[in-house]
């Protein structure tokens, strides 16, 4: 909803009406307006958007995860860089219910950007994979699925990438 250097510019300024209250003695005042501050620093690091837009992907509506990104109008403006990579990221995974090639331009540059978890990493490699597999480039689908199980350190996605193996032998 603000630009993410206005996020800055108002925490700053929270922070420094903060030490005025301190000065002035009002202690119980300058410590809620430095925690009230820490909220706008955490939205600066992970954009309410984008967090909207993951609940609703959480209850899988791909409509109103769409209708939430749809909403940042400037990504390379609004967003950091991590911000950008889960923004491609999510959607990729749109993408993937309708257009495959549009889904793979997505996730490329989502992993290019860079994601913080190793689970979306693992996830985003896992997709790529299904969607060389589909276009028939198994040598790819091979290094992106072995790449995604390196990457799955919970084994949260070991029967997909079963799964996936096993269709590439019928290939």
């Amino acid at each position: 909803m603000f630009n993410k250097n206005l996020k800055l510019v108002i925490a700053g300024l929270i922070i420094a009406y903060a030490v005025y209250q301190f000065i002035e003695g009002n202690i119980g005042n300058g410590i809620f307006l430095i925690l009230f501050s820490l909220i706008f620093i955490f939205l600066y690091f992970r954009n309410e958007i984008i967090l909207l837009a993951f609940l609703r992907m959480r209850k899988q509506d791909l409509t109103g995860t769409k209708n939430w990104l749809d909403k940042i109008k400037n990504p390379e403006a609004a967003l950091t860089v991590k911000q950008q990579g889960y923004y491609n990221y999510l959607h990729g995974i749109i993408f993937s219910q309708t257009n495959l090639t549009q889904a793979e331009k997505y996730f490329k540059k989502a992993l290019k950007l860079g994601l913080t978890m190793d689970y979306d990493v693992a996830m985003a490699k896992l997709s790529l994979a299904g969607i060389s597999m589909q276009k028939r480039r198994k040598r790819e689908a091979t290094t992106l699925l072995n790449e995604a199980k390196k990457l799955d350190k919970n084994n949260m996605l070991t029967d997909q990438i079963k799964m996936m193996q096993q269709q590439m032998k019928k290939i």
